[in-house]
Parts: C-alpha cells; structure tokens; sequence
C-alpha cells in the first residue's frame, strides 16, 4: 500500500525491476514539496533518515511521513528507491554541469555529458560507463610515480636525512626515491574506485554492470583507494586530456554517492547533494571567471564588520558570497539564492535585508541578488538610502552555454554600475511603491 504520495507536488513511481531481483518500490518527492504518506518497514524508514536525503516520521499504523530536507539526490536499497528531485525538473546532465562547474574553474561546458534517464541511478552508471570505454579504449593511461624505498643498490637518489634518522653508520640498505613510469597512478586509482563504487548500486542493470566490472579488470594492478580515504591529487595536462571527462564525473560520484552493505549485508546506496550549496558555488565560481575581464578581484565569502564595539565578541560581522574590489575598495556585493520568492520557504523581505546590511557595512551602493529561477530582472530601489537591489534571475534549465551567457550579462551590467557606461537593461524595472515616478541612478 502507498499514501497520499500526491501531496504537495510528490509522486510515487511504479515499482522498478532491478533484475537481479525482486521489483524495488520507487517513490519521486520534489524538493521543494510537502512530501508524502508511504508504508514502510522500520529498516528502510531509518536507512532514509540516515541518509539525510529525506525524514521519515512514524504515523503508526506502518504509515511514515516521507519529508525532504533540503537535499536533492537518491538513496536505493534492493526494496525502496526514493528519489528527491531539483526544483524546475531538472536534468541530471545540468546537475552534474553545476556540479563539475563549482569544483573546477576551468571545467568546459561540454566536458561532462550524462546520459539522460528517467532514473538517476541507471544514467549515472551508464554514463561512467560511456566516459571509462572511451578513456580506456586506447588502453590504461601510463605515467611517472615516485616511489621511496629502501635498497641494498642505488636507484635514483638517495634521502640523506632519511638515511641518517633510520641507519645511521649503516651503508646499506640506501632509502632511495625514484621515478617509475606505471599505470598505479592517480588517475587510475581515482577511475577504478568510481567503477567500484558504482559496481554495489542495488539494481544496476546486469549489462551495464558486466560492463562495470570489465572495465575495472582492466585496472585490477592499481593500487585500490581504501574507504573514506581521501582522493589523490592530480593535475590536468595534455597526457591525461582523454582521461579528463570521466574523472570529473568519477569524482563526483566518490565525493557525493556511498555505496554499502548496511544492517543484515543488504547493499544500500545514496547520491545526496545540497543544491543550494552546487548553486552559491557554481554562481561564485562562473562569475569570478567573467569578472576577471574587468579591473579589480573578486574575493569569496568576503568578511566585513557592520558594528563597532568594545569586544570584538560583542562585534556583528556580514560574509557574502563575492565582493568585487578595485583599488583594494568594495565597489559591488553578490549574494546568490537557490530559493526564488516565489519557491516554497524562500523570503524574499529576508534576502533584501541581509543585502541591505551588506551593502551598510562595505560602503556599497547597489547589490546583486541572484536567484536560481526564470523571470525579469528587477531593481528595487531601498527607501530613504542611496542603495539599490538588483533581483537576477537565472534559469538552470538552459543549456550550459547558455547559463554561462547569462553570468557574463550580469557580469557586464554589473560592471556597468561601476563605472557607468550605459543604463541597466529595460527588463530591469524599478520597483517605486509610493508611485512618485521612476526611481533612478546616475549611470544606472
């Protein structure tokens, strides 16, 4: 039996066939819903509170609230999907755009491509399994390690001081460092623990799975990255060009998918983002990119005082999300929000007063107020203050190219209220709710 899974916007999906197994029931929330009624068993109903994805309340009966918690993602065992989805339906191949865009500056728009699917699970897999046939089809990328060891010959150098604390007076056996040309090498270690972790997804389809392990046979003599350890370093270059591609998405799934056995060795896993942390990072990281055509630096999380006092415990402090400087001076404050005015739980009086103390404690006087959504950009002029507040939406629905379009626009117009150079554009409509004519700006 399923509950009121119409509720508030969720969905409940047909059961789903794992096949190698019984069918896995598949529920669907949207973030931003009230959530939905199901029946579950006390094991899955703790699997999902444990994964932060969702909260599931006990209602007796059997009967659970099933909540979202602010997080977007899926967590899977062999009995239960639930699927929390981004607001506007967005694809994975965005999410995974915003993603890969957030961590690293210099990602190109077309550089992860995921394979649609109306399930998150089979077009995470079958798009690392794409990316690794294409990155392993010329064969196991080879490169330059460096090993310390300790040997009764010399080989590359020898570690004086290494030499001197562990034998002193002794001749040999010499510690040496040297350079060897092997595959046990970053990018293999970081590709075959993606494959690995997506190998224990419950449900994966068997031929997508064989396909899996077949490409991890091939990097069976890399060393195997233990759980929890952090990922090696590695530093894009014109040898691991064809590599590139998967690891971004390789990397992705280790930093934000778990794979296990939970309680009673059943196999459970969970791919859990906080989309409104992808999108302050992917807003900051796009925009200092574009700014960096213009005079000046941007700085993120940017610290300011907004009060005085006699302990500095006793002092208020303002942290946006990027300030632009020039000349060492604030001349412009972004803040951005994953949350519209008009989406559920957003406060759109709220936004503008924290940009209001921003703009009071840098000494700025227009701030940018990005939002992740569709619609006109709007200025709203702050009574009885020299500060305006300029509302940018932008739509996570457009193709990649065109979402760094837009944060270059705003990083255009809001260089233009810098050093005036042309009025704002007319989307952008002055909000004067005393009806005393158009409010503007010099240069605005």
């Amino acid at each position: 039996m399923q509950g009121g899974a119409a509720q508030g916007g969720a969905a409940s999906g047909g059961a789903q066939q794992s096949g190698r197994g019984p069918a896995a029931r598949h529920l669907v929330l949207d973030e931003l819903s009230i959530g939905s009624v199901e029946r579950l068993d006390a094991a899955s109903a703790a699997f999902v509170n444990s994964s932060g994805l969702a909260k599931a309340s006990p209602m007796g009966m059997g009967l659970y609230r099933i909540e979202p918690a602010g997080k977007v993602g899926s967590v899977r065992t062999a009995t239960l999907q639930l699927d929390v989805r981004p607001k506007d339906r967005l694809g994975l191949s965005r999410l995974l755009f915003l993603l890969s865009y957030a961590g690293n500056q210099g990602f190109r728009a077309d550089s992860v491509a995921a394979t649609e699917d109306r399930e998150l699970w089979s077009a995470l897999a079958e798009s690392l399994a794409q990316m690794a046939e294409r990155a392993l089809g010329r064969g196991v990328l080879q490169g330059y390690l460096t090993v310390d060891e300790s040997l009764r010959t010399v080989k590359g150098r020898i570690r004086i001081s290494d030499q001197i604390s562990r034998r002193p007076g002794m001749l040999v056996p010499l510690e040496v460092s040297y350079d060897e040309f092997t595959e046990d090498i970053a990018e293999n270690r970081i590709l075959r623990a993606a494959l690995e972790r997506m190998g224990k997804v419950p449900g994966v389809r068997p031929e997508v799975l064989s396909r899996l392990r077949q490409l991890k046979g091939t990097l069976d003599a890399v060393t195997r990255l233990p759980a929890g350890a952090p990922l090696p370093p590695w530093t894009p270059s014109r040898m691991n060009v064809r590599y590139q591609p998967v690891l971004r998405l390789a990397e992705l799934i280790l930093k934000n998918a778990s794979a296990e056995a939970g309680e009673g060795k059943q196999q459970t896993a969970s791919f859990v983002v906080d989309m409104a942390q992808v999108f302050e990072d992917f807003v900051v990281t796009a925009l200092c990119a574009a700014m960096a055509a213009y005079p000046g630096e941007m700085r993120r999380q940017f610290n300011a005082l907004l009060s005085e006092a006699v302990h500095d415990a006793d002092r208020l402090s303002v942290r946006p999300d990027a300030v632009h400087l020039l000349g060492g001076r604030p001349v412009v404050v972004y803040n951005a929000k994953y949350k519209a005015a008009t989406d559920l739980g957003a406060s759109l009086t709220a936004d503008h007063y924290q940009m209001l103390a921003h703009c009071t404690a840098l000494g700025v006087p227009t701030a940018w107020l990005v939002y992740a959504g569709v619609g006109e950009m709007k200025l709203r002029r702050i009574l009885n203050t020299d500060i305006d507040i300029v509302e940018f939406p932008l739509d996570l629905s457009m193709p990649p190219s065109d979402i760094l379009a837009a944060v270059a626009d705003l990083a255009r117009q809001s260089w233009g209220e810098v050093v005036p150079t042309r009025p704002l554009t007319s989307q952008a409509r002055p909000e004067n709710p005393a009806g005393v004519g158009p409010t503007t700006r010099a240069g605005g």
